[in-house]
């Protein structure tokens, strides 16, 4: 058994990991703490909130005494850190909170940890686990013809969001050098699912396509990502936690690239189809594009590419693999049919969220 506090557990892939969790290992106790800016949604939880072992507390992993009260009264013995500030964009517009809560935040958080699983005798614990959730961004860009990122690739952050992110790898994995924190860390790639907030590719594109609003694609739209499903992320956190190495990274990674454009077809084409085949979703979405005659792909609009875009990020998850076994179990045209029928039934979930 274990006894989490998950942090950033109000966001996307934070509260897929909860969900996650808690049905495969019902016995453990689950503490969420999550400021609930923006992309964290405390209603992505509703389903959870009358479970025994399950908590929801507002609050920062900034605050340094507060995540120290937690972990000694909630006895917990797990942090699986998912908060962070992550899109780019924002990061250009206003890259200050980004190092606010990736940077500062996350020493905060792992001050507590040290202060209470290491140096306060009456709470020490050296069976603890800090495990810190990065991505593939740290790693900067590839061109076409490159290998993907290994845990062993030089840092090459080219946007302040990925500069944050690498500045809180680098402080994690120096508590564990210099403390003894027991601490993994993973980079991951693109992730998909769930309770993505709509401003994310996928979701803000299904959501304009039902709105009958512009799908804006950045530059020529053929920049390659890996993506993993969320659920897979899960898999591999737990996986890494159960028998993964102290003090060691690992790349966890879809085995799947797509260029935008491929995957933006891809979506304009199941919306099309699913549209035709169920006459009921244009009663329930009469704006959509395919509900009035057009296809969705009509509605894309390509827009000035944003200031540093890097090409291309693919991930070589080999060491996870060979070392743990590890498998993403959804392809991409399984994942991303499960994506869509989300998103067609939680409508009450994603339109409080939208801006415009």
């Amino acid at each position: 058994m274990r006894r989490l506090l998950v942090t950033g557990g109000a966001g996307f892939i934070g509260a897929n990991f909860v969900y996650y969790w808690l049905r495969t290992h019902p016995q453990d106790h689950v503490v969420v703490l999550d400021a609930l800016t923006y992309a964290g949604n405390e209603p992505s939880l509703d389903a959870l909130k009358d479970k025994a072992n399950f908590k929801f507390v507002k609050g920062s992993i900034a605050d340094q005494p507060l995540v120290e009260k937690l972990l000694v009264e909630e006895d917990l013995d797990t942090i699986v850190n998912f908060a962070a500030e992550s899109h780019v964009d924002r990061s250009i517009s206003g890259p200050d909170i980004f190092l606010e809560t990736n940077v500062i935040g996350t020493h905060n958080l792992l001050k507590a940890a040290r202060s209470v699983w290491i140096e306060n005798k009456k709470t020490a614990n050296s069976e603890h686990r800090f495990h810190h959730v990065s991505t593939d961004e740290v790693y900067g860009e590839l061109d076409d013809d490159s290998p993907g990122f290994t845990e062993d690739h030089v840092y090459a952050p080219n946007s302040p969001y990925s500069a944050s992110k690498a500045s809180s790898d680098h402080i994690v994995r120096a508590y564990h050098h210099t403390f003894g924190l027991n601490v993994t860390t993973t980079n991951c790639s693109n992730n998909y699912g769930p309770y993505q907030y709509p401003e994310k590719l996928i979701p803000l594109f299904l959501t304009n396509i039902l709105r009958n609003k512009p799908l804006p694609v950045y530059g020529t739209g053929k920049n390659v990502r890996d993506w993993l499903y969320v659920d897979d992320h899960a898999r591999g956190i737990d996986l890494i936690l159960e028998k993964g190495k102290v003090g060691e990274i690992y790349n966890i990674g879809g085995n799947n690239e797509w260029n935008n454009m491929d995957i933006i077809n891809l979506l304009c084409e199941s919306m099309d189809r699913r549209f035709a085949e169920n006459p009921e979703l244009s009663r329930q979405y009469p704006k959509a594009a395919p509900a009035n005659g057009k296809k969705s792909a009509d509605l894309i609009t390509f827009v000035e590419d944003r200031a540093g875009h890097d090409w291309r990020y693919a991930i070589d998850a080999s060491k996870f693999r060979k070392e743990l076994g590890y498998e993403p179990q959804e392809t991409f045209e399984t994942g991303i049919e499960k994506t869509i029928d989300w998103y067609l039934q939680n409508e009450d979930w994603w339109r409080p969220l939208l801006i415009n």
